[in-house]
């Protein structure tokens, strides 16, 4: 045998040595299993999704789900708590497993993670001061509309530049909340049920919903290519809308039902 023969069983040899070394990556659900442990991205400051109560624990809608999720498939809960922007972030990171977080389903974010089927619906509006006369986009010429950065509605909004909308740009729900508690601004874009929200933080300062926006489908969110892990949530939404579990959650903080095609 030549010296270049042996050069070269050798150093196929080491190759081998090398993949037999590496570990088999394991998908995402192999992981979360092997855990025991599921990390879940929620926004805990956009009530009554998320938010944290008297005692300081976190609540709300979207936090019912995670910990029914968490219970029903005996793993440790852990909120990585976030923001609008960050919930992508988190899971493309691997800082979380999935975003349960207002996450609406749109063709753009579908580019980058992947979604399960939905588990609720949010009804977005533009939503103003109860006593100033808005009833269509002529009616907001002039007026600052403050939205939450990287939201949907930011996007939306953003994109009809035939309304010349003015918008203010908010880091966070609570934030934008914050702004229109304290007259920064008098109309927002966000989800009806924090424009239910601004009143009860300031009853001098009642909003309302006055424009719709739009109704966008709720899903848990996750990075590309966990198509085990995809289908195993699905099941589990399946499940837990038909046992009525996730309808009486979302009753129970929004005080209305999921839309009666998802129930039926």
């Amino acid at each position: 045998m030549t010296n270049k023969t042996l050069l070269g069983t050798a150093a196929a040899l080491l190759g081998l040595v090398i993949l037999s070394a590496t570990p088999a990556s394991a998908d995402l659900l192999d992981d979360v299993m092997k855990a025991k442990k599921i990390r879940i991205s929620t926004d805990l400051a956009i009530p009554p999704s998320g938010m944290m109560d008297s005692s300081m624990k976190p609540t709300g809608s979207d936090v019912e789900v995670a910990q029914l999720l968490a219970k029903d498939w005996g793993l440790e809960l852990e909120f990585i708590q976030t923001t609008g922007a960050t919930r992508i972030p988190n899971v493309l990171t691997g800082k979380a497993d999935i975003i349960i977080s207002t996450l609406s389903v749109t063709p753009e974010r579908a580019k980058v993670i992947d979604f399960t089927k939905r588990y609720a619906t949010l009804q977005s509006d533009v939503g103003c001061l109860k006593s100033m006369n808005v009833k269509d986009w002529p009616d907001l010429k002039g007026k600052t509309i403050g939205v939450s950065r990287g939201t949907t509605q930011d996007t939306t909004l953003s994109n009809m530049k035939d309304k010349e909308l003015t918008i203010a740009r908010y880091d966070d729900d609570a934030t934008e909340v914050t702004a229109a508690v304290s007259g920064q601004v008098d109309c927002v874009g966000t989800s009806a049920t924090i424009i239910n929200q601004i009143g009860v933080k300031n009853p001098a300062r009642i909003f309302e919903s006055k424009i719709p926006l739009a109704t966008f489908d709720l899903a848990i969110g996750l990075k590309k290519g966990e198509q085990r892990l995809v289908d195993k949530l699905n099941g589990w939404i399946t499940e837990n809308v038909k046992n009525g579990k996730l309808n009486a959650i979302y009753k129970k903080f929004h005080g209305v039902e999921l839309p009666p095609d998802m129930r039926s």
